[in-house]
């Protein structure tokens, strides 16, 4: 096995909530209200739609898909929901500083290092701009694929720290049962005085609208046992896919990281052309800690 690569789960497509358009000779990131269910394949006009997102939307209100029947691949939270601050060099898409907001990797001229990382707001590097918290939830979508996963990328505050409490609730509430409970991607908005009361969208994970929690988590207790039965172990999945993620010092490939500066990261936050999750200007740990105690956070 190849060392220092790390082994991700295998992506069949991408779940967004936006796309990258043309706009004065620039490729500007443009923020949407609803899913987009796509492949991996780029056209002249984008990612080229999965044909999923065609089957979603026939039962989808007014033809807008606000809400994805979701399963976890893993029962660890931490492994379908990877988030991590993180800084990419714009013109290669390598990461170049990953951290927890208590420790980073960082890359320097002497290779990578282990240092304090106090988050972008309080980090003499993340200060310069650039750093963001960075999360890539992993879901499965029907049941054509075993082990494949699409992926809902974000950089926004809101989502990520509601999916984080989702995942860890329902961890909790179904004894571990992750892999086997069904649940609903959604999409949600909200305005608050950061955004000056226009809209944004952040992405929830709940039960689906016909299945009540108590009923989910029996069903996920029957599935469970069914699938141990027939042999397949949980827990040695989510073991190698610990391992794998460990495997390398950062996780994502130059070409992600591309990606992601293309999609989240513009040169100005001026230049995104709706209002995102962290609208422009904002975000600061001043600004947060004043929206909570509005509760609008």
């Amino acid at each position: 096995m190849i060392k220092g690569l790390a082994i991700t789960p295998p992506i069949i497509g991408r779940i967004s909530i936006g796309r990258v358009i043309e706009k004065n000779g620039k490729r500007l990131p443009e923020k949407d209200d609803q899913f987009t269910v796509t492949t991996q394949i780029q056209g002249r006009d984008g990612w080229l739609l999965h044909p999923l997102d065609e089957q979603l939307r026939k039962d989808a209100s007014g033809n807008k898909l606000r809400a994805i029947p979701v399963r976890m691949l893993f029962n660890d939270p931490d492994l379908n929901l990877r988030a991590e601050y993180s800084l990419f060099d714009r013109q290669t898409g390598r990461p170049l500083c990953v951290g927890d907001g208590e420790l980073c990797r960082r890359q320097t001229a002497e290779g990578w290092e282990h240092l304090p990382c106090p988050g972008p707001d309080q980090c003499d590097i993340g200060k310069q701009g650039g750093c963001k918290p960075y999360a890539r939830l992993s879901v499965r979508i029907g049941d054509d694929e075993d082990l494949g996963v699409f992926v809902f990328r974000t950089t926004g505050y809101n989502s990520i720290r509601t999916l984080t409490a989702r995942l860890r609730y329902y961890h909790a509430i179904s004894g571990g049962l992750l892999a086997t409970l069904p649940l609903c991607l959604r999409l949600r908005g909200k305005s608050t005085t950061q955004s000056h009361r226009a809209p944004i969208y952040y992405v929830d994970l709940t039960m689906p609208d016909d299945v009540p929690l108590s009923a989910a988590i029996g069903q996920a207790k029957q599935d469970a046992d069914r699938l141990a039965m027939e042999g397949l172990s949980q827990d040695a999945l989510d073991e190698a896919a610990r391992a794998g993620f460990g495997a390398a010092a950062f996780e994502v490939s130059e070409e992600e990281g591309l990606q992601v500066v293309e999609e989240f990261m513009p040169e100005s936050e001026d230049e995104l052309t709706t209002a995102p999750e962290n609208p422009a200007g904002k975000g600061g740990l001043r600004d947060r800690l004043a929206e909570r105690a509005l509760g609008t956070g």
